[in-house]
């Protein structure tokens, strides 16, 4: 089950640790991704700091944490292939994985009935 945050990222939960990566629509939005800067191992932020940033052709963007944690692992892989954030991007695009803190920061996020609401306006 993903949950969603208004700044277009997406959390996978697994225990107490959440896969994060942006949605579907935030990449469409984004265009071609051409660089991912993701956080350090062992970094912790407080909910919706900013924790890494993706570059398109059009603009650069910050990817905030969805809720406050510590990182605990980080995918290489789209820093070397970007793409992969555009062709898979709740897949083999994630970005990082952090160990969450306060489980009730999850519970407030939108569900995907919420998130379509969202980007419909």
């Amino acid at each position: 089950m993903l949950k969603y945050t208004k700044d277009h990222e997406w959390l996978r939960l697994d225990g107490d640790v959440a896969t994060v990566g942006i949605t579907d629509h935030a990449q469409e939005q984004l265009g071609d991704l051409v660089f991912v800067e993701l956080p350090g191992v062992g970094c912790t932020f407080t909910q919706g700091t900013a924790a890494a940033v993706v570059e398109s052709v059009k603009a650069a963007s910050d990817i905030y944490a969805p809720v406050a944690g510590e990182v605990t692992e980080v995918n290489e892989a789209v820093t070397q292939e970007p793409g992969l954030v555009n062709s898979d991007p709740t897949g083999k695009g994630w970005l990082f994985k952090i160990k969450i803190a306060d489980r009730g920061e999850v519970d407030a996020l939108l569900d995907e009935a919420g998130y379509k609401a969202l980007i419909a306006g």
